[in-house]
């Protein structure tokens, strides 16, 4: 179909549907080129609702959610989980930054565009969760949350880190190293450059949140992809300005 996305072996290997995609194979135009899955926020222009429809279907029939309901949270940079489990009542929409199900009907997904997706499953595939973790969700707990929410030992957890901004080209004020420092008070994931400015590693702080957490270290999956960097392969808030489009990961549990 043209649609060309990442998945997890781990993931795969247990059975599990899921999916982080790329810019590639879609209909969007402009700066939305062209697999759009959302808009950006603020008063810039917006792709159509209809292409973002059209290019969830094509993502969902790629990865085998075709006929998944698509299951999504306002994301707000928080450590709220919404959980939509088979029998609770799930309000669409509503704000949290990760989200938990058993229902095989639902399409999990999270909007990207720099910050990090971490797709969750129980190694029976059962019980899955997606993440968004930006650097702020990431100091308040939002992956660790996420896999308390599973309900499932660590040790019975598998774990995806999708594509996200790598360490290079994720530069910060001192406000932000300061929190990291303090949250990683050993080995904190960061750099000091000049002018008190500095780097942050979110793809190894979300590792390590992940094994704190008590996930062993072989039942985590990940990429060295960079958003910022693989301008043919993803879009990017930073790089872009802020006028780009959005990618995202998406995970169902399994069929009984």
């Amino acid at each position: 179909s043209g649609v060309v996305y990442y998945a997890s072996e781990l993931l795969d290997r247990a059975g599990v549907r899921h999916g982080f995609s790329t810019r590639v194979g879609g209909c969007s135009q402009g700066p939305f080129t062209s697999l759009n899955l959302g808009n950006p926020a603020g008063e810039v222009a917006k792709d159509t609702d209809e292409n973002i429809r059209q290019n969830y279907a094509r993502f969902q029939d790629a990865i085998g959610m075709t006929n998944a309901l698509r299951t999504a949270v306002q994301q707000v940079h928080g450590a709220a989980v919404a959980d939509a489990r088979a029998g609770q009542t799930f309000a669409d929409g509503c704000s949290a930054d990760a989200l938990v199900s058993d229902d095989p009907q639902r399409a999990l997904v999270v909007r990207i565009a720099d910050c990090v997706p971490i797709l969750l499953a129980s190694t029976d595939g059962r019980t899955v969760a997606a993440v968004h973790a930006g650097w702020r969700g990431i100091i308040g707990g939002v992956v660790t949350s996420a896999v308390r929410a599973l309900n499932a030992p660590p040790g019975s957890i598998l774990a995806a880190i999708g594509p996200c901004i790598g360490f290079d080209a994720f530069e910060v004020g001192e406000d932000v190293l300061t929190a990291f420092q303090q949250h990683f008070p050993v080995r904190p994931p960061t750099r000091t450059l000049a002018g008190g400015k500095g780097g942050a590693d979110l793809r190894l702080a979300v590792r390590r949140q992940l094994l704190d957490a008590g996930l062993p270290d072989e039942q985590i999956d990940t990429t060295d992809r960079c958003t910022f960097s693989h301008a043919d392969e993803f879009f990017s808030h930073r790089r872009d300005h802020g006028h780009t489009g959005r990618m995202a990961a998406m995970i169902a549990a399994k069929r009984t």
